[in-house]
């Protein structure tokens, strides 16, 4: 006897540890033991969690043991226990995942403006702020090396056109019979040695940063002008001037930085076990720490190939529109996937759900019986949770009296390891 109520002590403590675990019930619904009295009239109102060791058995054995179980109510219990119950079924429910990103500039929106001579900065044709169309002209430079080489080209070219008079004087020469062959050749030779120089000198001034009609326009005015002006490479916003007039640059020397912000990405790293529910095309809401109160939406353009060791995560890409200018690279981000667009998803009520170790696990009615069963859920929407395993479209889960029928679940259990 005295055997027997030391086990009824020690299943009442426990039962009043895992309490939190499922949903709250009234008075009303509390199950009543065999002799007539509530066998939890004095707990429900205990706030204490179980511990990760708490319904460890005598051999070391676990709760989980029981995913496998089914619990049945006795005929007094069936008085005072309400079981209500609901099915399985696809409702519109946006499941999300979030994460965490940094914004970055596209890499074909950027430039960085430099010089692959060495050259003084004569002018500063921008400032800080200002929109440039692809072509605007940036700075004026003063190269020595410019100069050299516009003189080079100037002397090919009239290399080319003595060459060129003397061509012809030599072939009108030979065709009337009054000029040796020789001479004709030799005069041949030396106009195509000049065009091989001539082109090798405009060649040289195209290396330099000369566009075409520049070159043109050297020929036509014989200017020996050592400046050349450098021109933007891309369409956008001039966002760092890193030089000052009088400054010498080179090729290791960056003059400015020009970005077209108006399209950003934000990166950021997802989970290994999340990988397969994240698509491209997927809607992405994008939210900053600067403007909390507004959102940014946009998509999934890409998905990482390579999952990093380190963090076992891959990184995904968003592209997102910035017509306001808010977003700014380098800002840190906070993204909301939606993974299943428009599509509904298999949910049930929330209060089916228990929870025990961080686990879920619903009761499905079977017969007299009620079966254990665990599942894994997702987003939560109007008082519903989506159900990812576990479950089937049209099974019946308990809603109301699950929290009871955990209770007898778990207090069968722990009689049986008592009398182990």
């Amino acid at each position: 006897m005295r055997k027997k109520m030391v086990i009824i002590c020690t299943l009442f403590t426990l039962i009043l540890a895992f309490l939190p675990g499922c949903q709250k019930v009234s008075k009303d619904e509390i199950p009543v033991s065999r002799s007539g009295q509530s066998e939890l009239s004095s707990l429900t109102d205990s706030k204490k969690e179980a511990g990760p060791n708490r319904l460890r058995g005598r051999h070391g054995r676990r709760w989980r043991f029981l995913e496998t179980s089914s619990v049945r109510l006795s005929d007094k219990e069936k008085e005072v226990v309400k079981i209500e119950t609901s099915r399985a079924s696809y409702r519109q429910i946006m499941t999300s995942l979030k994460a965490n990103g940094k914004i970055i500039p596209p890499t074909n929106q950027v430039s960085v403006v430099s010089y692959a001579f060495p050259a003084r900065v004569s002018r500063i044709l921008v400032k800080t702020g200002d929109w440039v169309k692809e072509g605007s002209p940036l700075v004026i430079l003063q190269s020595e090396e410019v100069g050299k080489s516009r003189a080079e080209y100037l002397r090919a070219l009239s290399d080319l056109e003595l060459a060129q008079a003397n061509y012809e004087r030599q072939k009108r020469l030979f065709e009337r019979g009054a000029g040796a062959q020789k001479d004709y050749l030799a005069a041949e030779a030396e106009l195509k040695v000049a065009r091989a120089a001539l082109e090798a000198t405009e060649k040289k001034l195209h290396l330099l940063g000369f566009s075409e009609e520049e070159v043109q326009k050297i020929a036509t005015s014989h200017q020996m002008n050592p400046t050349i002006t450098v021109y933007s490479p891309v369409r956008g916003r001039v966002v760092e001037i890193k030089v000052v007039p009088g400054e010498m640059v080179d090729q290791s020397k960056d003059m400015m930085v020009i970005i077209d912000p108006r399209i950003l990405w934000v990166d950021a790293e997802i989970f290994e076990k999340d990988i397969a529910r994240v698509r491209l095309g997927q809607k992405v809401e994008i939210t900053v720490p600067a403007y909390p109160e507004k959102t940014f939406t946009g998509k999934i353009s890409y998905i990482g190939d390579i999952l990093k060791e380190e963090t076992r995560t891959v990184t995904v890409r968003t592209e997102v529109e910035n017509s306001e200018l808010l977003l700014k690279p380098g800002m840190f981000a906070t993204l909301k996937i939606n993974l299943n667009g428009d599509h509904p998803v298999l949910a049930i009520p929330e209060a089916a759900i228990c929870d025990q170790d961080g686990e879920k696990f619903v009761f499905i009615p079977r017969g007299e019986d009620f079966e254990f069963r665990k599942v894994v859920v997702g987003s939560r929407q109007d008082g519903f949770y989506e159900v990812i395993s576990g479950l089937k479209e049209g099974e019946e889960v308990v809603t109301t009296g699950s929290f009871q029928l955990k209770s007898k679940l778990l207090g069968e259990w722990l009689k049986e390891s008592a009398h182990d």
